[in-house]
């Protein structure tokens, strides 16, 4: 199978380097919950989960093995959001690729609160619990807020 890029990646992060900014994160995790997906009334979707990322060491004093455990906040959108509700759940290993981004919003107590979260570009599932044919993304464009269209594998070999 031949994967066709719409861009080139190398091209992009020249361009991102030389303008002295670059917000791009890579994370394989597990799921820690199912995918929670809120529609919108123009058609759009928003899906969010978290994603547990682990580093593992041996403590030199006392030689005890030692996991931390890191938490993101993962966010897809559209039609990622579709596919990741219908073929991902919790346990389940990803790959994901995206920007990393922090948004402001009002508690109920009134107090202003921040979530940082990692809004997903790219992603590929690594071993999953459901039924599935489609394992990645590699034709899903997140760059629109509600434009993402899915290109079939077999459409990328043209």
């Amino acid at each position: 199978m031949m994967f066709k890029f719409t861009y080139n990646p190398f091209e992009l992060l020249k361009k991102k380097i030389m303008s002295g900014t670059l917000n791009k994160v890579m994370l394989i995790g597990h799921l820690g919950d199912d995918i929670k997906i809120h529609h919108f009334e123009g058609g759009g979707s928003i899906g969010r989960f978290p994603l547990a990322t682990n580093e593992n060491y041996t403590n030199k004093n006392t030689g005890e093995k030692i996991t931390n455990t890191e938490w993101h906040n993962i966010v897809v959108r559209n039609k990622a959001a579709e596919i990741c509700e219908k073929y991902l759940s919790k346990g389940d290993k990803i790959y994901i690729e995206g920007r990393i981004n922090t948004r402001k919003w009002k508690a109920e107590d009134g107090a202003d609160r921040y979530s940082t979260e990692i809004n997903v570009n790219e992603f590929t599932f690594l071993n999953i619990k459901k039924d599935s044919t489609k394992l990645s993304s590699p034709g899903i464009d997140q760059s629109s807020n509600f434009d993402n269209k899915l290109v079939e594998p077999d459409d990328l070999s043209t």
